[in-house]
């Protein structure tokens, strides 16, 4: 109470004038266009679904209340902006009372939540002018938490104005920071150069910071009660786990769209996560994927297009936010971005054309000492029926194989790095590929006793050495793969500690199909059925464990199905009946052996240190407001990544080509020639591929017929 009284002191000319807008603001016309009609068919409709379809429905109790509770104040509010601690004693009374209105389809908990809601954003909405009025002081010596999951909400309306003016003051110290850093390069480069004053720069960084929030809030402005009730059932539905997930109408038609097969863009598919915007997958030869800046888990602040001034879209809908990263081929975005080690980089890409031609199979093969090894990379198990030819990557997987084989080629790697899934049905005719017959993976209803899935070919297109590569993205199909080569001992599972964990498997439903309604109800991607592994265990979870782990920097960080607080729990069913495949000679002495390389391994050990610094730089969430100490964080962070900058100039010194048809494609398509250019780059500085190239030459083949055991 004394912080806020010294802060009210000192800043009455701020406050004053910001509580009483707060007391004239309550007069706002505050959109809100309920349906009430709609929205409770839509939460019975739901309700339904939950209870009757999920594989593992929850009992709608004072406990689920709670969760649906808290689920729904962090939707609305994951950064703490609005709400106080004032707000949450009125809601509070409805903490244990949720399950019974969720039943009974009240939503007078939803309506005096959005109410307040709307009422604390017209609040804001009229005082951040009056805060952005007035120069921050960068000398103070104060510091801001950005871990908003764990940090309490404002105990008071002056508390929450506090923090709104160390959010700007932030906002306003990275742009002030990145103005500095320019001037000052460009009086390197001219010497002449205009020098504006460190005060004139704060005016300049805090009028970009204003810029910023009118337009933040024209995009609230654009909210309505979708946007909110969407909120409020996903708040029901992701407590069941975190895949079942409601589209609104609008985000429903944006699903539905069917793609040409081309679209413009960055090729990065982004996730909401509390107020940000990270990207979760990149595009196997897309724009961000090509340029090779952008990756997995970056935080994307600000968009700016070409030198226009960035936009901050913190806060923003995720598909507001899409709007402008997209954009026609051959013009440049640029991105803020805050990267896994901490630090801020403003990354630009060119636009272009996502074909999705790149995310087929491709194949490349590698001398290794006196061996002919191949590698294809499987960016996902694709299957299109719209195609006259019914193309999938089951198909292809079989043709880049038999090119192999006419190549004489001795081992082969499958990279499934990043490989999200797919059809399921392609997976097991993969796994095909490698063994005689026999059950691939079991699939369970709820109800239901498990339905075992079998490759029912004879046929053994590859009996030659197999390693497959995981990583924590691998995920889903890719797991079930992985799993089933691991289980017949069919291959080497080598990668990060263990893949994703996704062990269910969805249906999307359009609610307009189990309920007559003249309006769009939207649609609901629900969990029906559960994967597990041909020895009974789950993927779920505890995805597929490698053979060999390797160090990786993505290794202490919360990114699987694990750190998910919803998702079903991990358990074990009946071993399928399957015969393991005991071809190799020196299965464990190979895997021993590249332990043994790992473990010595001087860029290995760095890796591993650059995880642990990586982790380290996510724990801390306190940042300087203070200029000098601000500064010298990101100096003293930028100094410490210096000693890892050999991990990406690292060289396997590995010569990868393209299969002869390839070749002579290049001939008339030189795209496709630069492409694999890029590619066949990236596989001469993996030390994942090497190692797994190392494994593959180690292994032999039985000279005398492969034995099995049960």
């Amino acid at each position: 109470m004394k912080k806020i009284i010294n802060f009210m002191k000192s800043n009455y000319k701020i406050i004053l004038p910001i509580i009483l807008l707060a007391g004239v603001l309550l007069s706002f016309n505050m959109k809100q266009n309920p349906d009430p009609e709609k929205e409770k068919i839509l939460l019975g409709l739901i309700r339904s679904a939950l209870t009757q379809g999920h594989y593992q429905p929850h009992e709608i109790n004072d406990e689920f209340s709670t969760a649906v509770y808290n689920n729904f104040i962090e939707g609305l509010d994951p950064a703490k902006r609005f709400f106080t601690q004032e707000d949450l004693k009125i809601f509070e009374k409805y903490k244990l009372q949720l399950d019974d209105q969720i039943k009974k389809e009240d939503l007078s908990f939803y309506r005096i939540v959005t109410s307040k809601y709307l009422q604390r954003v017209q609040e804001a909405k009229g005082f951040y002018k009056e805060i952005l009025k007035h120069p921050f002081d960068f000398d103070k010596d104060e510091v801001f938490d950005v871990d908003y999951e764990n940090k309490a909400f404002p105990k008071n309306e002056v508390e929450l104005i506090i923090n709104w003016q160390k959010q700007f003051k932030l906002t306003t110290l990275s742009r002030l920071h990145s103005k500095i850093e320019a001037q000052e390069d460009k009086q390197k480069e001219d010497p002449k150069a205009e020098v504006k004053t460190f005060a004139e720069l704060e005016v300049e960084a805090r009028e970009a910071t204003l810029k910023s929030m009118e337009e933040f809030f024209e995009y609230k402005d654009e909210e309505d009660d979708e946007d909110w009730y969407s909120i409020f059932i996903n708040s029901i539905s992701t407590e069941f786990d975190p895949h079942t997930t409601y589209f609104a109408p609008r985000t429903k038609k944006k699903f539905d769209t069917e793609m040409s097969g081309k679209i413009e863009g960055i090729g990065a598919r982004l996730q909401r996560k509390g107020e940000y915007t990270r990207v979760d997958e990149l595009v196997s030869g897309g724009p961000a994927w090509r340029d090779g800046n952008l990756e997995v888990g970056d935080i994307i602040t600000k968009v700016a297009q070409a030198d226009g001034e960035p936009l901050d879209i913190v806060g923003m809908r995720l598909d507001d936010a899409i709007e402008f990263i997209k954009g026609k081929k051959g013009t440049e975005v640029r991105l803020t971005v805050k990267k896994l080690d901490g630090s801020v980089k403003i990354i630009p890409i060119i636009r272009d054309v996502i074909e999705l031609e790149e995310t087929f199979a491709k194949t490349s093969v590698v001398e290794m000492g006196n061996k002919k090894l191949g590698v294809i990379d499987l960016p996902k198990f694709y299957i299109d029926f719209s195609e006259r030819n019914f193309r999938n990557s089951a198909t292809d997987m079989a043709l880049e194989v038999e090119r192999l084989n006419k190549e004489n080629v001795e081992a082969l790697v499958i990279d499934l790095r990043n490989n999200g899934g797919g059809s399921l049905d392609t997976a097991i005719d993969i796994a095909g590929l490698f063994i005689e017959e026999g059950p691939i993976v079991q699939v369970k209803y709820k109800d239901g006793e498990p339905k075992i899935r079998s490759d029912e070919d004879y046929k053994i297109q590859w009996n030659k050495p197999l390693v497959i590569i995981v990583n924590e993205l691998s995920a889903s199909a890719s797991e079930i793969f992985a799993a089933a080569m691991q289980d017949y001992n069919r291959a080497v599972i080598i990668g990060s500690k263990q893949s994703y964990g996704k062990g269910t498997v969805q249906n999307y439903m359009a609610l307009n199909r189990y309920f007559d309604y003249p309006k769009d109800l939207g649609a609901l991607k629900l969990t029906i059925q559960k994967f597990y592994r041909i020895n009974g265990g789950s993927t779920q979870l505890k995805g597929v464990v490698s053979d060999v782990a390797m160090p990786d920097r993505y290794a202490y960080l919360k990114i699987g199905e694990r750190d998910e607080a919803t998702s079903l729990k991990w358990d074990k069913i009946a071993s399928a009946d399957y015969k393991v495949w005991n071809g190799y000679s020196n299965f464990d002495d190979v895997i021993n052996n590249s332990k043994k390389r790992i473990a010595e391994n001087e860029q290995f050990k760095l890796i591993d240190s650059n995880a642990k610094w990586l982790k380290e730089g996510q724990d801390d969430t306190k940042v300087y407001l203070s200029y000098k100490k601000y500064n010298e964080d990101l100096k003293n962070r930028e100094e410490e990544g210096n000693r890892f900058k050999s991990l990406y100039e690292y060289k396997n010194n590995l010569s990868f080509t393209s299969l002869p048809y390839e070749l002579e494609l290049f001939k008339q398509d030189s795209l496709l020639a630069k492409k694999r250019e890029i590619w066949h780059k990236n596989l001469s500085k993996d030390i994942y591929i090497e190692e797994a190239l190392n494994i593959a030459a180690d292994l032999k083949i039985r000279t005398e017929k492969p034995l099995v055991k049960n």
